[in-house]
């Protein structure tokens, strides 16, 4: 469905249509073509794509699917509005009808493409994964399972689904199954504008006011739930029921309002970024933008956004965004995914991986998407036809996952050997092949997590406040101990629970993904400022220093890093920044910094899928140890009095450091400790802890 073009300028400041809805709407919300919304898509799209690209300077980019959702409501409502007005009523089966051959096909294509590439290149867990995400695709519905699986768009630590960016399309899909519903339901209460735009507009406020309360008390369903996204789209059907009710703006109010929209969409690229708490109050900026745009388009002309927005190749590139966003996620996340890789390729790569998105893009857009939109003998196919088809497809599609999920599961994910574990033991030698008896199994790897991570405990990018219900323990009189450091200061909680659990201590979590207890001034894992980090640091010590626990464990993630480029911090500035912390403790409480355990890089799970005879071929080179800053924590911490612990004797030999040991997987991902081996390494820290408690 395209947008439509402009009406004439009316004669005064604002014009409105009479109170009853009784005639076609004209002009601005007609069936002329709208090349500024075009130009918007393109605007979208564009942020969208770089920004996944990894681009530092537009941190926001991520915004340009709220326009897209600004854009679709405008235009659905719309269309919606002309029905209703015209006939008295939708046709709901010739409806989803359009709706599907607009959305479908392109979609569908671009699944089963990324399914079978992954199916070809990737090993057994990340097919699995991969066949899983398509299933909820192809039923409209990934958005809520990636919800349901607590994923953090903006902040990451593990590599990401290659059907992530479905999730909008996820929310559009469940709009358009409600929203007709809900106009003629409007229209049923009473046939007028007025009622319309406070129906619409009560839809816009109480939606919005769910984003906020779960932006910030369960951010991933508010970043990919409908209800707590409805109100984007709504707004854009806002706009469109005023343009359908004459509202109409003079030209010297709608030229600065539409640069002021265009420049609202701006900033929110340039300005937010993944710290920001999204989409929370930060979704209103670029919303309200995008409406001002199209609210202006109609009377602005040449001198409003068009003059950019309008032009030919934003025009040609708003023509083949929807394609051009299918195609871009997985080119940019497939090799990632075939190199085993945790961290995103690097932005020169992505750059040019992007440009080649362009072509692919105008190839879908040119033989899939025009074609099952325009084709004479699909538009005149009865809705009862074309459902049948779109039934047909999602069930070859799900068929298709499906047998991608057998396969998976019915490759060898072990060998036949079944390992004994025995104590833990200096200079281990890695177990040869994939036990049959391993833990976590490969594909469970990603998930044997420490338990703070389900009990929310470990705070995300957005968050700066410790929590006080983090304290594990079975005495409340026990002495307290504070883990304080980013994630792999909280991947040691498995191994310090024996001591909770028995009573011996009350273990005191204060993690933060990405930001550790060293006054290091870091970047995120985009290479986009960490605003958040240093107040969360700050506000933790100054809690310490007036509740002093009886011993604090520091740990933190040797590789962080302090610039857009991924410059690593050297070990002087290492120890300087640790020394800072440590000086910054409460005196009285006795401090144990923990060396940071190995670093593989990628996760070993593909490798190990794809050698369950031959494990030692994945074990991970003595370079993955991060000896250099080692050093720099342990002189900071005998400067500063500090006990440092390394648990590197027990997780490496002189000539490799192993990933599996005895039956245990060792690794979870490119940077973790599966929770299993964890646990066992308490037999190292339990000890270390216990010396530094009062006796």
């Amino acid at each position: 469905m395209h947008p439509s073009t402009a009406g004439p300028r009316p004669p005064g400041p604002v014009e409105k249509a009479p109170a009853t809805v009784s005639r076609p709407a004209q002009g601005p919300v007609g069936d002329r073509f709208r090349l500024d919304v075009q130009g918007l898509r393109a605007v979208a799209v564009g942020a969208v794509v770089l920004y996944h690209a990894g681009v530092p300077w537009l941190p926001g980019g991520y915004v340009g699917v709220d326009v897209f959702f600004v854009i679709s409501g405008f235009l659905i409502t719309g269309h919606l509005l002309r029905s209703l007005e015209r006939d008295g009523r939708v046709g709901f089966a010739d409806f989803y009808a359009r709706r599907a051959r607009r959305i479908l096909p392109a979609s569908f294509a671009v699944l089963l493409v990324t399914l079978a590439v992954a199916a070809l290149t990737l090993g057994p867990v990340r097919v699995r994964e991969a066949a899983v995400d398509a299933v909820a695709t192809a039923t409209y519905v990934p958005n809520l399972l990636f919800a349901y699986r607590g994923t953090q768009y903006l902040n990451e630590t593990d590599p990401p689904s290659l059907f992530q960016h479905y999730w909008s399309l996820g929310v559009e899909e469940q709009f358009y199954l409600l929203w007709p519903l809900l106009l003629v339901g409007f229209f049923a209460v009473r046939r007028s504008h007025r009622v319309l735009t406070v129906l619409v507009g009560a839809v816009v406020v109480v939606s919005f006011l769910a984003c906020l309360v779960l932006t910030v008390r369960a951010q991933p369903w508010a970043f990919f739930g409908l209800p707590t996204r409805a109100w984007e789209l709504a707004a854009g059907g806002l706009v469109a029921v005023a343009v359908g009710r004459g509202a109409v703006l003079r030209r010297a109010l709608a030229v600065p309002l539409g640069w002021a929209g265009l420049a609202a969409i701006v900033a929110s690229v340039l300005l937010l970024d993944a710290s920001t708490p999204f989409p929370g109050p930060w979704a209103a900026l670029p919303v309200a933008g995008t409406a001002l745009v199209i609210l202006a388009g109609t009377s602005a002309g040449a001198n409003g956004p068009a003059a950019v927005l309008a032009r030919a190749p934003m025009v040609w590139v708003g023509g083949i965004s929807y394609s051009l966003y299918l195609v871009h996620w997985p080119a940019m996340t497939l090799p990632q995914a075939i190199l085993g890789r945790t961290e995103p390729i690097p932005v020169p790569w992505q750059l040019l991986v992007a440009v080649a998105c362009v072509p692919l893009a105008w190839l879908s857009y040119r033989f899939v998407e025009t074609p099952f939109r325009t084709a004479p003998r699909l538009r005149s196919a009865r809705p009862r036809r074309v459902g049948l088809a779109v039934l047909a497809a999602t069930a070859v599609v799900v068929a298709t996952a499906g047998l991608a999920v057998w396969g998976a599961d019915r490759a060898p994910q072990s060998s036949a050997v079944v390992v004994t574990a025995t104590d833990l033991r200096r200079a281990p030698a890695g177990t040869p092949v994939v036990p049959a008896n391993l833990e976590p199994s490969l594909a469970g790897a990603a998930d044997d997590l420490p338990v703070v991570y389900e009990d929310g405990c470990q705070l995300d990018a957005s968050e700066q406040e410790p929590r006080s219900s983090c304290v594990y323990g079975t005495d409340p009189t026990a002495p307290r101990v504070v883990l304080f450091g980013d994630s792999h200061a909280s991947q040691l909680v498995p191994a310090l629970s024996s001591m909770a659990d028995s009573g011996t201590i009350r273990l005191d979590v204060m993690t933060k993904s990405g930001c550790p207890a060293t006054d290091l001034d870091v970047v995120t894992g985009r290479g986009q400022p960490y605003p958040t980090c240093a107040p969360w640091r700050a506000r933790v010590l100054d809690l310490l220093r007036t509740d002093p626990p009886a011993v604090v464990v520091v740990a933190d993630y040797a590789g962080e890093s302090g610039d857009a480029d991924g410059t690593r911090f050297t070990a002087d500035e290492w120890t300087e920044a640790l020394g800072r912390t440590l000086e910054a403790l409460p005196g009285t409480s006795p401090v144990l910094v923990v060396g940071d355990t190995p670093t593989p890089g990628t996760s070993p799970t593909r490798c190990l899928s794809d050698h369950v005879e031959n494990a030692s071929s994945c074990d991970l080179g003595v370079e993955a140890r991060n000896i250099v800053i080692q050093e720099a924590q342990r002189s900071a911490a005998a400067q500063a009095g500090a006990r440092f612990v390394t648990l590197d004797d027990y997780l490496c030999n002189p000539a490799s450091c192993p990933v599996i040991i005895d039956s245990t997987l060792v690794y979870r991902d490119g940077t973790h400790l599966t929770a299993t081996m964890a646990a066992r390494l308490g037999g190292v820290l339990v000890p270390e802890v216990a010396a530094l408690l009062p006796r």
